[in-house]
C-alpha cells in the first residue's frame, strides 16, 4: 500500500504562516488516514520557521525566499524541503500531496515574489526537490490525479 506525504496544514494541524490550517476534507482522505498512508509534515516548520511567520514569497530575479519585511528564509526552506525529502525517502513515497501556491509547496502556482497577491506558474521549493528525486506532487486542486496515479500503482 502506497503511503503518501501530505501537508500538515491539510490534516488540521496548525502550522501555517498565519497560525491556522487548511484542512482538507475528501472521502479519500478520511479512508487513507484509516489506513495509515498519511505521513504529515510542514516544510517550512520542519525548516525551523516559527508559527505564526511571516508571509515569504520567492523572488523572481534571484529565487531567494524573502518575507514580507525583507527578511531571507531560503535557508530555512531548503531545510525544510530536504528534511521532507528525507521523511520520503525512509517510508519509500512516491506521491505527495501538497498546498497549491505555497513557497514551499505549490506544485503549479506560487505567488509571484512581489506580495501582490498574484500567482504565477511556478512550483515551491519542496516540491522542486520531491520531484527532482521522483516524487509526484499533487495538491487540493489535483486530488482526483493523485487518486488515480495510487490506484494505477496498486494494480
Amino acid at each position: 500500500m502506497e503511503k503518501i506525504f501530505i501537508s500538515a496544514c491539510f490534516m488540521g494541524e496548525n502550522v501555517r504562516y498565519d497560525g491556522g490550517h487548511q484542512s482538507l476534507t475528501h472521502q479519500v482522505i478520511e479512508k487513507w488516514k484509516k489506513e495509515n498512508r498519511l505521513v504529515s509534515g510542514c516544510p517550512e516548520c520542519l525548516g525551523g520557521l516559527p508559527v505564526p511567520r511571516e508571509p515569504a514569497e520567492i523572488q523572481q530575479k534571484d529565487k531567494k525566499i524573502i518575507t514580507i519585511q525583507g527578511g531571507d528564509v531560503t535557508e530555512s526552506f531548503n531545510n525544510g524541503a530536504s528534511k521532507a525529502l528525507s521523511i520520503c525517502l525512509k517510508n519509500n513515497i512516491k506521491f505527495a500531496l501538497l498546498k497549491e501556491s505555497s513557497p514551499s509547496c505549490g506544485s503549479n502556482t506560487i505567488y509571484n515574489g512581489e506580495f501582490s497577491n498574484t500567482k504565477i506558474v511556478g512550483q515551491g521549493i519542496t516540491t522542486q526537490v520531491l520531484t527532482k528525486h521522483n516524487i509526484t506532487v499533487f495538491s487540493e486542486k489535483t486530488i482526483d490525479a493523485l487518486i488515480d496515479a495510487i490506484n494505477n500503482s496498486e494494480t
